[in-house]
């Protein structure tokens, strides 16, 4: 069966008091209301992840992720953050590629499959983002686009190490633009993921690979998407800045 998760990327928001007090609360709530076959993950901004790791060590329903590493194992690169200073601080997860990331840092497919790499080599979990533009999705090639991420950045990886792998299908057209997908659109594009990762890898790899939807998940809309038999779980943005919702969104399984 594959693994259920709800990871939240709190982005460049919260500040200390803040992120604990919101770590808190979503301790509790996980604790007393999820159950416990769903992997619950919060990826908190780089300062705030020591704190957080803190307040989640006893919790075995909730892991700890960043939101982006280096390519490069170490070195002068002043501001960034390697994959091993992540997994010194007790972190499993570290998400990569994200829409945002490509777009405003211009990450590269070639750059992202170095990022993959190193985090494999700490012992991380990838959640490896992929998605389309507007403009992209309207072209109709929206399918090659988004597989052409997935073959040049990850497909180099041996079977074992790709079954390491998360995925996050990010419509980026449906993110923040008064534009919704519909689950049939997300379960649309998860099953073409499926079917591609198949043909590199074989139906068990491809049938044990999470599949997370990243695009606008809310409490309103995550029992139905969830229930797609492709999407195994989402990649919350907004919604994980409230516990509630967060909470909320997890329960939807």
């Amino acid at each position: 069966m594959r693994q259920k998760i709800v990871a939240g990327n709190w982005k460049m928001n919260n500040t200390l008091n803040e992120g604990l007090k919101l770590t808190t609360e979503i301790v509790n709530m996980v604790a007393d209301e999820v159950r416990g076959d769903v992997k619950v993950i919060l990826a908190p901004p780089f300062v705030l992840m020591p704190q957080v790791k803190n307040l989640i060590k006893n919790v075995d329903k909730i892991y700890l992720s960043a939101q982006n590493c280096n390519e490069n194992v170490s070195g002068a690169f002043t501001g960034e953050v390697s994959a091993s200073m992540i997994s010194s601080i007790g972190a499993t997860h570290v998400i990569i590629g994200h829409s945002e990331r490509r777009e405003y840092f211009k990450e590269t497919n070639a750059q992202l499959a170095k990022k993959v790499d190193l985090a494999l080599a700490n012992n991380l979990t990838p959640i490896f983002c992929c998605g389309e533009s507007l403009e992209i999705r309207e072209s109709g090639n929206y399918e090659t686009f988004i597989c052409n991420q997935i073959k040049e950045s990850l497909f180099h990886l041996s079977a074992d190490e790709f079954s390491k792998v998360v995925i996050a299908y990010e419509p980026i057209w449906a993110i923040g633009t008064g534009k919704t997908a519909s689950s049939q659109q997300a379960q649309e594009v998860h099953a073409a993921l499926r079917k591609y990762v198949a043909g590199q890898y074989g139906d068990d790899i491809a049938e044990s690979l999470s599949i997370l939807y990243g695009g606008s998940c809310k409490p309103d809309n995550a029992k139905e998407l969830f229930a797609c038999p492709d999407v195994d779980g989402g990649l919350i943005g907004g919604a994980s800045l409230k516990s509630r919702d967060f909470t909320d969104i997890v329960k939807s399984f």
